[in-house]
């Protein structure tokens, strides 16, 4: 049997037999209307085909229970793995999310700043470009919503904002600690200097290094790596030096895991793969993030596995607890790091 469709509210009122304020009242808190209302409309739900139109069931409400959140790319899986540990935390703590890309353009991440503010959201999840991040269009939102930084953070701005994110120090020093037990000590092939992780992680593995009592060496190219095509950009720096002869019996540690896959394939294309007579790579290359797809590779990639469940519930859940604060409660910046573990794979 098909259900008569709903349109508009008052359509809905008309067919349920109550006012049009009193089903306000009930989509935006059943426990708000007698118990003898809040069934009768339940019943009479049953019995039609009504979709609520969110914005509409809010307008009344002190708060639109939308979260906002912008990352750089969202074809890069490691974002995609975050987003859904927020969008699971989200759904529990009964927030609905919102979704966008700046797709590496400060211009397109500052119009996204500017929509989730036009569009009344309680608050607001960013992991930023970092150094080309618009910084006046990111405080705007800060001094209005609850805000946090995800993942990285603007190294030289905007130090008040809650931060969740990886322990880079202690990641990169497991990871370099493991490869300099386990063979020669790693060169660092750095990533494009885009955000803070990028500055973090060489200072970490330079710092670990000298713990050690090696010489931290890093991957020098003149090869400008100014975006995010973070695999196209350690393809092409590990390709020059490998067919130049350069790093071809190394250990090569990637200050992330999307480095890792174009040394990785680099490696590949140049044949470098080889085995030693005792079994163990002649080559060897490790990242840090745990991608997705790491560990499906050939070779399969040993790294530095950042929590990403983690680090999104804990974004979700300062926002909350910043929403509910009660009035003089403290202002004080979160700053939460959480630790890496190591994965332990065919590369390295």
């Amino acid at each position: 049997m098909n259900k008569p469709k709903i349109n508009t509210m008052e359509e809905l009122s008309t067919a349920i037999g109550v006012s049009r304020p009193t089903l306000s009242r009930y989509f935006q808190d059943p426990d708000s209307v007698r118990s003898s209302t809040s069934e009768k409309i339940r019943r009479g739900l049953e019995r039609v085909e009504y979709i609520p139109n969110f914005f509409a069931t809010r307008m009344n409400r002190k708060t639109t229970g939308l979260i906002g959140v912008i990352f750089p790319h969202l074809k890069d899986l490691f974002f995609t793995s975050l987003l859904e540990a927020i969008e699971t935390a989200a759904m529990e703590a009964d927030l609905t999310i919102i979704t966008q890309s700046s797709h590496g353009d400060p211009a397109i991440e500052t119009r996204a700043v500017e929509q989730l503010l036009s569009m009344n959201a309680d608050g607001v999840i960013v992991a930023p470009l970092g150094e080309n991040s618009d910084v006046d269009a990111l405080s705007r939102v800060a001094g209005r919503l609850p805000f946090v930084f995800i993942d990285s953070r603007l190294r030289d701005a905007l130090p008040d904002v809650d931060f969740v994110g990886t322990d880079n120090r202690q990641s990169v020093s497991l990871i370099t600690d493991y490869l300099c037990r386990t063979g020669s000590p790693p060169v660092f092939l750095g990533m494009p200097r885009l955000n803070s992780n990028s500055f973090e992680r060489e200072a970490a593995y330079i710092a670990e290094m000298k713990h050690l009592g090696h010489d931290p060496v890093i991957v020098s190219t003149n090869i400008k790596g100014d975006g995010w095509a973070f695999e196209a950009y350690a393809h092409e720096v590990m390709d020059d030096l490998f067919s130049r002869g350069h790093l071809t019996e190394s250990t090569i540690l990637c200050a992330n895991d999307r480095l890792a896959i174009g040394a990785i394939r680099a490696a590949s294309r140049h044949g470098l793969f080889s085995r030693g007579r005792e079994g163990r790579r002649i080559l060897r290359i490790a990242g840090h993030d745990d991608h997705p797809s790491s560990r499906f590779m050939t070779p399969a990639l040993t790294t530095a596995a950042q929590d990403t469940e983690a680090i999104g519930r804990g974004a979700v859940r300062i926002l909350t607890e910043r929403l509910r604060k009660s009035s003089g409660a403290s202002d004080k910046p979160v700053f939460q790091l959480h630790e890496a573990v190591l994965r332990v794979r065919e590369s390295a």
